[in-house]
């Protein structure tokens, strides 16, 4: 089905039997989002919510449910927009298999947007206030949009199709010191499209003609989040998923307008004009705190006659958003090898929060007559991977030479940290980045935007067997305490509530490290120091978000018997990483106790939702 709106999405959900209604009022201040969050978690499907308190445009939530559900979605062109990619990765293909690409061209006529003078969203006017005022967590700095598709365009080309930039930036309806109705929230970060639209404004004195849509095709928010090369625009994405050109309306002065979208607001950015946007909690499963961004002035909103307003909740993954990197993952993996030579397979960790954590398969191919036994061409392409667009963000990357583990699946977290760690020399593999830029909502380092990175790099042959339960004369170091075994090798401890309060001395790590027994962490070449060990252990997840969004590698990592030679810094058995909560860290996302028991409340009554609540 070739969805034009949110209804034709609802209607093709509800036939499919993936779509459920919910009958009751729903208070778009925190409930709705908790609703969200605990279907999601259940495994349930898309939520109609007719009747939202204070707002007469209904809501819905939970279209990716999960990635069956998105599949089921694009069910009628992702096996096309496979296709051109696959003819990207193998442009003789077409010649050797003729009728499993004979529509291919047809696909790419589909990819190209194109100009009309009007569309159902400007069907008729409102205002921001008319639009529903969802918050999703207790401290954010009030409504957000969540699944906003910003489109703007090169300042110098401003009529030029192919020339716009579709991102999903986040966007705040309301609060702080914004004007009601007349200004909102625009933040984006850095190594985003939207970015090089601004600096063009900016170089020539004028305001940035900006529109944010919401609803239509899906194809259109998932092509919003795709990671496309710069100067590509994302709308021929768009229209290759959506199996039809994207109809955008051109206008003298503003940014397109997504013709097919349920709401749209026109505006612009002046040049110098920020104010405070946030707290938001977000997709690191912390709130970014409030900074000073540019906001957008309001200068119309147009909605469609019966539209429908979709969001999602963003936290602590897995969220919905979950579903966005598995689908794009299952799209661009084949391609990584075409864009980075020699590397054979990204993968970003959502449970460690997406940026924090990038694991990679390279490969060393150049001299295998010296059958290399140690990082030499991966170390090139970690480079070539932390230059290449949001990859760069990246703040932990762990990449092997895949020739020593072909039957490797990067997507088995616990398998490719085993075979990292059996292989990894600490002396020789690690290599800092400091004084570096990170994701702007990482708060682990020490300013805004600034902080480190971590390439850890494996090869050769197995050096060392791990363990998987403490050898008989474990002995652990002084001020520690509650051992856990996380994966064989790696372990999580707590500091004493003595060593937690000391500001004296040597940092945690740097204590454990100096103490640290040789034949006690032989098999354990990875610990962890955690605030509770217990929780850390508990899955796999807890332990990657806990590590990788909680540490600063050039501040937090240390290691027994650690050196500088010649600047590169090494260490023994075994690297020992401070994953403690300190006090810069931006708090948690936690659920408000009053909305919890609402719910709750909600979940004892018979209805549609009660099985997933």
């Amino acid at each position: 089905m070739k969805h034009r709106s949110t209804a034709d999405v609802v209607r093709d959900l509800q036939t499919g039997g993936r779509l459920i209604v919910c009958d009751e009022v729903v208070d778009p201040y925190l409930e709705i989002a908790e609703i969200q969050r605990r279907v999601y978690s259940s495994g349930g499907p898309a939520i109609l919510f007719p009747h939202v308190r204070g707002c007469s445009v209904p809501c819905v939530s939970n279209l990716f449910a999960n990635l069956d559900q998105a599949r089921y979605l694009f069910r009628h062109t992702l096996d096309a927009v496979r296709r051109i990619i696959e003819l990207k990765i193998d442009p003789q293909a077409l010649v050797r298999k003729p009728f499993r690409y004979a529509k291919t061209p047809l696909t790419a006529l589909h990819m190209l947007p194109r100009a009309v003078r009007s569309g159902p969203v400007l069907e008729r006017s409102g205002t921001i206030a008319d639009l529903p005022q969802i918050q999703s967590w207790p401290m954010d700095g009030g409504p957000f949009i969540t699944l906003p598709q910003v489109l703007s365009v090169d300042p110098q080309q401003p009529r030029r199709l192919m020339g716009v930039n579709l991102g999903m930036y986040r966007v705040q309806l309301g609060g702080n010191q914004y004007v009601k109705d007349r200004e909102i929230g625009l933040h984006y970060q850095i190594h985003r499209g939207i970015g090089v639209h601004h600096q063009k404004a900016l170089e020539r004195g004028e305001k940035l003609p900006v529109t944010i849509t919401v609803g239509g095709s899906p194809a259109m928010t998932l092509a919003a989040v795709m990671p496309l090369p710069e100067g590509l625009t994302e709308l021929t994405f768009a229209g290759a998923l959506a199996g039809r050109r994207i109809p955008m309306v051109v206008g003298p002065s503003d940014a397109p307008i997504y013709a097919d979208a349920d709401v749209a607001i026109c505006g612009w950015i002046t040049p110098g004009e920020k104010k405070s946007e946030g707290p938001f909690g977000d997709h690191l499963g912390y709130y970014s705190l409030a900074h000073d961004f540019p906001l957008l002035q309001v200068k119309s909103v147009f909605m469609r006659k019966n539209c429908i307003w979709p969001f999602t909740v963003v936290g602590r993954p897995p969220q919905e958003d979950t579903t966005f990197g598995q689908l794009i993952h299952e799209l661009t993996d084949p391609i990584i090898p075409s864009v980075i030579p020699g590397v054979r397979a990204v993968h970003a960790v959502d449970a460690a929060g997406v940026h924090p954590l990038l694991l990679a398969i390279g490969s060393e191919r150049y001299m295998p007559f010296l059958k290399q036994q140690e990082p030499a061409e991966i170390l090139t392409q970690s480079h070539a991977i932390l230059g290449n667009g949001q990859l760069s963000l990246a703040k932990y990357l762990l990449i092997i030479d895949g020739n020593q583990v072909p039957q490797l699946d990067i997507h088995r977290i616990d398998d490719f940290f085993h075979q990292v760690l059996q292989r990894v020399h600490w002396k020789r593999d690690l290599h800092f980045h400091t004084r570096t830029t990170i994701d702007t909502l990482d708060y682990s380092g020490d300013g805004f935007n600034r902080g480190s990175k971590l390439v850890i790099a494996a090869a050769g042959e197995p050096i060392r067997e791990l363990s998987s339960e403490f050898p008989s004369d474990f002995i652990l170091p002084e001020g520690f305490c509650n051992p856990r075994i996380v994966l064989p090798g790696i372990l999580a401890v707590e500091p004493t509530r003595e060593t937690k309060a000391s500001s004296a001395g040597p940092s945690p790590q740097g204590r454990f490290a100096a103490a640290a027994d040789p034949n006690s962490f032989a098999g354990f070449p990875l610990v962890t120091i955690v605030d509770e060990s217990d929780f850390a252990s508990r899955t796999v997840k807890n332990w990657l978000w806990v590590t990788f969004t909680r540490s600063n590698p050039a501040k937090d990592v240390d290691g027994r018997g650690g050196t500088a030679v010649d600047r590169h810094w090494g260490c023994d058995n075994p690297l020992v990483i401070n994953a403690l909560t300190k006090a810069h860290h931006a708090p948690p996302v936690v659920e408000d106790p009053a909305v919890v028991a609402k719910v709750d409340a909600l979940a004892s009554r018979r209805g549609p939702l009660a099985r997933w609540l």
